[in-house]
């Protein structure tokens, strides 16, 4: 190999594009610093050039390397992959005529149940003695006259029950009245309540939650209703569930119902036969139906519906991608999980939401193999644009060469496993005693947390559910303290920021994000872990089991685990918890004992070439 010069190993991710320097002379080899830059293009496509070129001179500044020691760059046989995802609701329920509506603001005032019959604040003065009513107050309402008419009417001898008003002014209102009632504001559209309606308005003391009208016989009692009316109001508890407040108006012309949503059948094609599957029959029986025949070799979605959509533009996406025939292009994998969305209750009033059931969709798409040769010349040109003038190859079969990289991590051995677990993809590899190397390769990892963190949530804010993904969680209960998710308490010197006050964050290495939901810590705690075991575990068990030698799981004596997500907080023990039954040793890679779960793949290029003299 001649005395001196460096070898560069560039393994092209889905994500991430890392790079592993090696110095090699006649004493052995030295390794440098490494480096990672995000994936330009899809992997495995000439649009990989840029980010390639981006890596390397990332990497030679920060080795302080001389480019004219540079003898090759190797890259990894990258297989162009794409992931594409859906969530397809179940059911939803749908309220007209705003026969019921729920509604929870932030500071709603007094405390109880109050049952009346609505009447606008301007009408007071035209309601007889006796009569028990629900006051409501449009956005044009001052408090000052809001509560000054309540306690008129109030010593009058009408029973005021109850206050809906538009504004924010619950307390304001509540802190003027003669006699304490419970009182739910910032309701946006109060000029549509129906008046003249029997109607409950309930708010819980604080810390706890609505009870009558989050149960449906609570709301039977309140509103005398038969069973089958009970039935389809059940819906409207439902959502009201968790609720600090509440209110309800019955009008007679209104109708609930629960009306199915067609969410697209699945044609499954499989080594072991084709079958047909509902998406709206949950992610159970949607991956029977995918056990039954696989290995997959190819899925489609009815047509007119949102699964069709999906996979129809993963499809063209990576046909165009690739320059090649759609036809050519096939579902490679797909994986289904139960999960909810909140929908938006139509007739409601302030943008009241019930949870409904969901099935999130993630599929993988795999061409056949690219011509790798064209990216390797690719990133030759574009090297040599900067400078670089160097022979670039492609170096090995990506699963091998993270393999032989893994095997650098201190204290494991064969038969050996690498999990890598991206954004939207999880591949796995097995060495065997004898070398023997199989892999695949799976859909859902990283992205489809976040989707899944994202709509259960109700965030609608993609960067947002990363961040709670990614980190851990606090609440803050003065400007100088706040409780951790683990029940421990953390004191600092410098008071939190006027929007953190209050909320719960995200402890972020950049500081406090403040999450802007009313769920408490604990049920997005719950959810972010949920969401994580749905894919991360499930995943793991189903690579695994694709993977493992003849005697099954058992046969497995170390599993390595690999890129961004071996570096989450909880992944690398949610994922130990479900292997050590099998007597698996499990834990997050360290590459040549320094890199950490990085540059496995560049690390096992460089040993190959070493290995080839």
């Amino acid at each position: 190999m001649g005395d001196h010069h460096v070898v560069i190993g560039v393994d092209i991710g889905n994500s991430t594009t890392e790079a592993a320097v090696a110095r090699i002379g006649p004493d052995g080899v030295d390794w440098q610093h490494g480096s990672l830059t995000p994936t330009t293009g899809v992997k495995g496509t000439a649009k990989n050039a840029v980010g390639v070129a981006q890596v390397v001179a990332k990497v030679l500044r920060r080795s302080q390397v001389d480019p004219a020691e540079v003898r090759e760059i190797l890259v990894n046989e990258a297989t162009p992959v794409i992931s594409g995802l859906a969530m397809e609701t179940i059911t939803e329920t749908i309220i007209t005529e705003s026969t019921m509506i729920g509604h929870d603001p932030r500071t709603p005032g007094g405390e109880g149940i109050g049952i009346g019959v609505t009447t606008l604040v301007d009408d007071l003065g035209d309601v007889s003695p006796g009569r028990e009513v629900i006051v409501v107050a449009g956005p044009g309402s001052d408090f000052d006259d809001v509560s000054a008419a309540i306690n008129t009417a109030t010593a009058r001898g009408v029973h005021v029950r109850a206050a809906v008003l538009c504004l924010d002014d619950a307390v304001l209102v509540g802190n003027r009245l003669d006699v304490r009632v419970p009182i739910v504001d910032e309701v946006r559209r109060s000029e549509a309540i129906p008046l003249g309606m029997l109607a409950a308005v309930e708010v819980a003391a604080p810390g706890r939650t609505i009870r009558t009208l989050a149960n449906p016989y609570g709301l039977a009692s309140v509103f005398e209703l038969d069973p089958e009316q009970t039935m389809s109001i059940a819906p409207v508890a439902r959502a009201l569930t968790g609720n600090r407040s509440a209110v309800v108006v019955r009008t007679p012309a209104g109708d609930i119902a629960d009306r199915p949503i067609p969410a697209g059948v699945l044609s499954l094609d499989g080594e072991r036969g084709r079958t047909k599957i509902d998406v709206a029959e949950g992610a159970e029986e949607i991956m029977r139906a995918v056990r039954q025949v696989s290995p997959l070799t190819d899925a489609s979605g009815e047509t007119g519906t949102n699964v069709g959509g999906m996979i129809a533009s993963v499809r063209e996406t990576m046909a165009d991608m690739t320059r090649q025939d759609v036809t050519s292009v096939r579902i490679q994998d797909l994986l289904a999980v139960d999960t909810f969305a909140p929908l938006t209750v139509r007739g409601g009033l302030a943008d009241e939401v019930a949870d409904e059931n969901a099935v999130a969709l993630s599929t993988m798409v795999r061409t056949s193999h690219g011509p790798m040769q064209e990216v390797a010349e690719a990133v030759r040109v574009r090297l040599a644009e900067d400078g670089l003038d160097v022979a670039v190859r492609v170096g090995g079969v990506e699963a091998e060469m993270a393999v032989r990289g893994a095997l650098t991590t201190p204290g494991t051995g064969r038969p050996l496993v690498v999990l890598d677990m991206g954004g939207g993809s999880t591949d796995a590899a097995l060495i065997e005693p004898s070398g023997d190397i199989r892999s695949t390769h799976l859909a859902g990892a990283g992205d489809l947390v976040t989707r899944l963190i994202d709509s259960e949530l109700g965030l609608d804010d993609l960067e947002l559910a990363e961040m709670i993904k990614k980190y851990p969680l606090g609440k803050v209960e003065s400007f100088f303290h706040l409780r951790l998710e683990d029940g421990t308490v953390h004191f600092q010197s410098d008071p939190v920021p006027e929007t953190c006050f209050a909320r719960v964050v995200v402890l972020t290495e950049e500081g406090m994000l403040p999450v802007p939901t009313r769920h408490g810590m604990e049920h997005i705690r719950m959810i972010r872990r949920t969401a994580k075991s749905r894919v991360f575990a499930v995943n793991a068990i189903r690579a695994l089991e694709e993977i493992a030698p003849t005697g099954g799981l058992r046969q497995i004596d170390f599993v390595v685990l690999l890129g961004g997500c071996a570096l989450d907080f909880e992944i690398p023990e949610l994922i130990g918890d479900v292997l050590a039954p099998f007597g698996i040793v499990c834990g997050t890679g360290n590459v040549r004992g320094v890199a950490g779960p990085r540059s496995a793949v560049a690390t096992g290029l460089v040993s190959a070439y070493l290995e080839q003299g």
